[in-house]
């Protein structure tokens, strides 16, 4: 279907691929991976044809459609939720306006013997096409992507960010193309809308690409995995898992050869060096010298380097760590009237406990957080912290709190103005901000370089009891796992809303879901929840 045959790219000095290959066959479903900047976006593009290459070539075969979804939603306005969605469908939607047209000619008896021979071919076209069925399709996405029927006919312009996103994720599953491309389809999405897209991506029928920061969800969807690193593209016949395993015996592998090509061309100069100067073995030498000169050096790439995060050291919490009886939030409507969140809540959270917060999206998982931190006030009930206990609170918006003109260093400085340069930059390091990233302006960052800046910040602190809103969001699998090895040996108390499932069923040991404004605790782990449930 698309065959990329000795590409390659190049930004100036920058080599993205050097002469690399790769093929997506029909019913293909590829993981993309690769450190940020190696080019994974720049692939997509290529294939897109937005991008165009230096060198090779790129095939797709004729007749295949291609579907690309990015991070870049680009202008939506002036229609509904549901008929920008319809507006996606491709051939079917330009098929869907010009019948409509037809018709109202039809109904105007204005539609003449020509126009009527125009509407039959429209109208097989559309029938072909299953557009009759395009409008009921689009609903059905729309709904298992979090916008339900009530706000189908709501503008586009109404919706924020993170909802025109769904919106546009919902324009390409519905075009149903040949070949899909899509770049972090789980940002933004909460956890039953993830389980709800895994599904639809399993079952789709064409070629399937993406990149993902959900460990899981790539996982559970993928049964090839492409690698952009190094300047090459290198295809491994396996998941996510395989991948891992698989790509430190290449370079094993790699480095063995290396060291055996090392000790050929030694031994090659060393017969060189002895016998140049001698007319008898003129010959021989110059053979040498020429077949040395042919041989491709084997490279062995550099191995991106481990980080770990150590806590700074806590006093020892009190054995309970939260008390909370009776608790109930409700906010107030727009006319005044209250709309409850949860009641009823009763329970104590024990030191060393490491707890996932579950639920649907709006249940109130982030509300009960923010009573249990006091970052607002329950309407009923009581919440005590426990005994010595200090506290650290990240949720999805405590990057926005950093400064814009500072640096990196300067951000975490200010909150650590009594720790060495020497130990900033290990921790910032840690957090993979290495060498001259630590100068950059808080204004150039991504979303996920702020949110590693907000939980270096956090992290550093002396506390025994963490409570994260969402901390794996815009965070890449490294950056995911870099923080979740550092809480796996963190000593003291979390609690913790995510949706990546991976994460949860590494961390956590106790769940508590908020279900219709009651809380449900399951003793045990994740796995031990979802199997109850």
């Amino acid at each position: 279907m698309v065959n990329l045959s000795q590409v390659r790219l190049a930004y100036g000095d920058r080599v993205l691929f050097s002469h690399s290959d790769l093929l997506i066959r029909p019913g293909d479903k590829i993981g993309l991976v690769g450190p940020n900047g190696a080019g994974k976006t720049s692939l997509f593009r290529i294939i897109t044809g937005e991008e165009h290459i230096d060198d090779g070539s790129v095939t797709i075969d004729p007749g295949v459609v291609v579907g690309y979804f990015s991070q870049e939603v680009g202008e939506m306005k002036g229609r509904t939720a549901l008929e920008e969605v319809l507006a996606g469908a491709g051939r079917v939607h330009e098929l869907a306006k010009e019948l409509a047209a037809l018709e109202h000619e039809m109904a105007e008896g204005t539609l003449d013997d020509t126009g009527m021979d125009r509407y039959g071919e429209v109208q097989n076209e559309f029938l072909h096409l299953d557009g009759y069925e395009k409008e009921t399709q689009a609903q059905t996405i729309l709904t298992g992507l979090g916008i339900g029927p009530e706000r189908w006919e709501d503008p586009v312009e109404s919706f924020s960010g993170g909802w025109k996103m769904r919106i546009a994720l919902s324009k390409i599953l519905l075009l149903n193309p040949n070949v899909l491309l899509i770049d972090e389809p789980t940002n933004h999405l909460d956890l039953e809308t993830i389980v709800w897209l895994e599904q639809w991506l399993k079952e789709f029928p064409g070629a399937l690409m993406m990149t993902c920061h959900d460990r899981e969800f790539m996982t559970r969807i993928c049964r090839r995995t492409v690698e952009v690193a190094g300047q090459a593209i290198t295809t491994y016949s396996g998941d996510y898992d395989y991948y891992l395993a698989e790509r430190v015996l290449r370079r094993e592998q790699l480095i063995a050869a290396k060291n055996r090509q090392d000790d050929m061309l030694a031994k090659e100069q060393e017969f060189i060096s002895r016998f140049a100067a001698r007319a008898s073995h003129a010959a021989q030498v110059q053979s040498r010298v020429k077949m040395i000169e042919k041989i491709e050096r084997i490279v062995v790439p550099r191995e991106p380097r481990s980080v770990k995060f150590e806590f700074s050291p806590a006093k020892r919490s009190g054995d309970v760590v939260v008390d909370f009886k009776n608790l109930a939030k409700a906010w107030a409507k727009a006319d005044g009237t209250p709309h409850p969140v949860f009641s009823g809540a009763t329970g104590t959270i024990q030191r060393t406990q490491k707890v996932a917060v579950t639920g649907i999206n709006g249940a109130g998982k982030s509300t009960f957080l923010k009573v249990l931190t006091g970052q607002t006030e329950p309407t009923g009930g009581t919440c005590t912290l426990g005994a010595s206990v200090q506290m650290a609170y990240f949720s999805q918006y405590s990057s926005d709190i950093l400064k814009n003109e500072r640096t990196i260093f300067e951000e975490v400085q200010e909150r650590l103005p009594q720790a060495s340069v020497g130990t900033i930059k290990t921790l910032l390091g840690a957090f993979l901000f290495t060498g001259d990233d630590a100068e950059k302006r808080i204004s150039v960052l991504s979303g996920g370089e702020k949110s590693r800046v907000m939980l270096a910040c956090l992290l550093a602190q002396p506390v025994n009891f963490l409570v994260l809103d969402e901390p794996t969001n815009h965070l890449d699998i490294v950056s995911r796992e870099v923080l979740l090895e550092a809480l796996q040996e963190f000593e003291g108390t979390v609690m913790i809303v995510s949706h990546d499932r991976f994460f949860l069923k590494h961390l956590v040991n106790r769940v508590i879901e908020v279900d219709h404004g009651a809380l449900k605790t399951y003793e045990g782990d994740y796995q031990y929840y979802l199997d109850k449930t």
